[in-house]
């Protein structure tokens, strides 16, 4: 089994600034890319931001430059930071990473529970 354990949502104000973590663990061969994804009400799951193994980064164009997205390879955690947050980042966000259990085994997508993340104006 692999389970993802996401940690740092709540209540800020618009401006202000919090710190999503999610450790992967169980059976894990490696870990390709870890990331974060959102869903707020009514809205399709849509990517934040994801970093590969060797530390590629693609994050979306509407929080680039108030979030920044980093990985510790070594504890299998993937952090979000995120700064000047805007009413409209309220979501919940999913952690998500692409595991290879066995050396022998394909890659899948597992996702954490999801952080409710809420930005009051």
């Amino acid at each position: 089994q692999v389970q993802l354990v996401e940690s740092g949502g709540g209540l800020v104000q618009a401006g202000g600034s919090l710190r999503l973590s999610c450790t992967t663990s169980g059976s894990i061969f490696s870990i390709n890319a870890m990331g974060w994804y959102r869903q707020a009400p009514g809205k399709q799951r849509e990517l934040v931001a994801h970093i590969t193994s060797e530390g590629n980064i693609n994050i979306a164009a509407s929080v680039k430059g108030r979030f920044t997205i980093s990985r510790d390879n070594a504890n299998n955690t993937v952090y979000l930071q995120m700064n000047s947050l805007k009413p409209e980042d309220t979501a919940v966000y999913y952690c998500n990473a692409r595991v290879r259990k066995y050396w022998y085994s394909n890659e899948y997508d597992h996702w954490g529970q999801g952080t409710q993340v809420t930005v009051s104006s």
